[in-house]
């Protein structure tokens, strides 16, 4: 970076000047414009001094330095906030983050260490403001209140067919710990989100990649973690960062969620550009999936952004399409078959759509995909089936 960056720095009690300005470069690329002692005073020299930067040292668990970040945060959205610290952090490192810090430096650390993190945040802060006015890609939420209905194989069947019509696809195994995404795909799990997770700072385009398995389709996959345990280092503000950067990288974003309304999963609906509640046939998944869309509509998630995928749709069990409209309240929007195919596929590591392109369940599959990229043209479709349909009855 050729510009020097002007940095304020804001002293909680306890940090003293002396240990900041030991970890600062003094290369003259970072120019302090100013060291003030306490929240009050930093904030007046916000609002009346130019700065690049804002630097909240403080010791420890500060409640003050949290209300500067959240305050500095919404003064100026493009202006970056890294925090240095000392002593035990006891969960301070997450508050840090929500209040909308860029990243943490734990004294003491190298001059060189510290440009490195300050010019990164830097040059995060200057992309998203650059890109502010880029769409963002859609992120598909495949959801389902009852276990085992189909929901990984929607996902990853959903995420081949858009990478087959040559679209750039993300997808992120959120089922944490019994993911089965790899599975299904034939990947080796080299690298997870618990890794990425544990390297610690601030996430851009750049490390994203270097954790990204990508899939012979040219997905890209986001695997689950390789043990349950891992699960919980996984916050709801780390998979918001990631859904930021990954909606950067690709033209869709496919989310394999687990069963229920976990705090992940509602994270995920909350960003979510449509939700594809997969139900089978079985009373019990009718049942389970018609709460799952009463619980959308009370999250306030628009019905017109849900698709409905029924799994194993002709498979005789005394339940016909015309009751499950009656249970659920609307029809499918997705009916895929059973297939002794699937399976088949699901032991080879191999998607139906690509492992079987021919059957009846990929091209179910790729019908979701038309579903999702070009909604108002299948939608004519379905209009003008419906009517031709209504003419020969008439008729």
């Amino acid at each position: 970076m050729a510009d020097r960056i002007n940095a304020l720095v804001a002293l909680d009690t306890g940090m003293t000047a002396d240990a900041v300005e030991r970890a600062l470069p003094t290369d003259g690329h970072i120019n302090l414009v100013g060291v003030v002692d306490g929240v009050d005073e930093a904030w007046t020299t916000l609002q009346e001094t130019p700065v690049d930067l804002l630097v909240v040292a403080c010791v420890g668990h500060s409640e003050r330095a949290l209300f500067l970040i959240d305050g500095a945060v919404k003064q100026r959205p493009s202006r970056p906030v890294v925090v240095f610290t000392q002593g035990s952090q006891n969960g301070f490192v997450r508050r840090v983050f929500e209040a909308g810090a860029d990243d943490v430096v734990v004294l003491p650390q190298t001059p060189e260490d510290v440009r490195f993190v300050l010019e990164k945040a830097m040059a995060r802060r200057n992309r998203n403001g650059t890109d502010s006015a880029v769409k963002q890609a859609p992120l598909i939420c495949v959801l389902g209140p009852k276990g085992g209905t189909g929901k990984t194989l929607t996902a990853v069947n959903l995420a081949v067919a858009l990478a087959d019509r040559g679209e750039r696809v993300g997808l992120i195994d959120l089922d944490l710990q019994f993911g089965d995404v790899g599975l299904c795909l034939g990947l080796v799990p080299d690298s997870t989100i618990y890794d990425l997770v544990k390297t610690g700072a601030s996430l851009d385009e750049d490390k994203l990649e270097g954790f990204l398995t990508t899939h012979m389709s040219g997905v890209k996959v986001m695997l689950a973690p390789s043990r349950p345990d891992h699960a919980a280092a996984v916050t709801v503000e780390f998979l918001r960062e990631l859904y930021n950067v990954l909606r950067r990288m690709v033209d869709y974003v496919v989310v394999d969620t687990p069963p229920g309304f976990t705090s992940e999963v509602i994270t995920t609906i909350d960003t979510a550009s449509l939700v594809c509640m997969v139900g089978m046939l079985d009373s019990l998944s009718l049942k389970n999936t018609k709460l799952g869309l009463e619980t959308l509509d009370l999250m306030g998630f628009p019905p017109d952004r849900t698709r409905l995928v029924l799994n194993r749709a002709n498979t005789r069990v005394g339940i016909t399409n015309d009751d499950v409209t009656a249970i659920i309240g609307r029809a499918p929007d997705i009916l895929v078959p059973s297939d002794r195919e699937i399976p088949r596929a699901v032991n080879e590591g191999i998607p139906v759509v690509t492992a079987r392109a021919q059957s009846d369940a990929a091209a179910a599959f790729r019908q979701l995909a038309d579903h999702i990229v070009q909604p108002d043209e299948v939608e004519t479709q379905q209009h003008n089936g419906r009517r031709r349909s209504l003419l020969r009855r008439r008729a």
